[in-house]
């Protein structure tokens, strides 16, 4: 009953966010995240163009964030694992309340997420969200997969840090025949019905670990079933209005579920 409650509500504060924000182009970009920033404030320092590094390197500055974070021990550190949506994920929209460790990776898959669980060993958690897989499925990564590394993150996750809560997050659909993403034929080759079915066994799969599950899915889907171009960049990554239904969805989320 609370799941469901807090489903609805997340739909009503969804329609709210959208007839309350002004018009923007949906190409519009949002603005980088930078890691380890308390909500509501601005960045500490520019980091510069991160996008452009490579794979190697991204996760060798992630590791400094992490061993930074976990040498200072911030009070009610939050963490996002995952892959570009969770990267972009603008700081000054991030809820309140909470330290925020960004350890989102440009073209990360969920092999390469649990492989670099470790870094995170040291950091002191209250909350660890979890959203990955659409790259798995664009490099053409059997389902199978992609849920059987989804178990083992949420294991690795609460083993290493067993007073946080670990949150797993539905993978987002994509716009289909409207994106424009330079990928967009690998897109296509994915039905968003697959999406769907991946992310019930992945809710599955949440429930069975002890964790948590964040269904954002049906908070981003038109009547066909497509991620709207209202939230979008380019069908698949999301622009500022995005990112406004995503804080809503965590700021209810927390209130409702992890409070309690």
């Amino acid at each position: 009953m609370l799941s469901l409650a807090t489903n609805g509500l997340l739909m009503l504060a969804v329609v709210l966010v959208v007839l309350s924000q002004p018009s923007r182009s949906p190409n519009s970009q949002p603005q980088p995240s930078y890691p380890l920033v308390t909500a509501g404030s601005s960045p500490p320092m520019d980091l510069g163009p991160r996008q452009k590094w490579t794979y190697d390197q991204w996760v060798a500055q992630l590791e400094r964030e992490a061993a930074a974070a976990a040498a200072n021990k911030p009070e009610n550190l939050a963490i996002l694992a995952g892959d570009s949506i969770s990267l972009w994920f603008p700081a000054q929209l991030l809820p309140v309340g909470k330290n925020w460790l960004n350890q989102g990776i440009s073209g990360e898959t969920s092999a390469g997420l649990l492989k670099r669980l470790p870094l995170l060993d040291n950091t002191t958690p209250s909350v660890v969200f979890v959203m990955i897989g659409i790259n798995d499925l664009i490099r053409g990564v059997p389902p199978e997969q992609i849920l059987e590394n989804s178990r083992l993150i949420i294991r690795d996750l609460l083993w290493a840090h067993p007073n946080a809560k670990v949150v797993l997050q539905s993978i987002l659909p994509h716009s289909g025949p409207l994106a424009t993403w330079e990928g967009r034929d690998r897109l296509l080759a994915i039905p968003n019905d697959k999406i769907r079915e991946i992310n019930r066994s992945l809710q599955a799969i949440a429930t069975e670990e002890n964790a948590y599950y964040l269904d954002l899915h049906p908070l981003f889907v038109d009547e066909s079933g497509n991620l709207p171009l209202l939230f979008t960049t380019d069908g698949l990554h999301l622009n500022h209005q995005g990112y406004l239904v995503w804080r809503s969805a965590l700021i209810l989320f927390m209130q409702l579920q992890l409070n309690n």
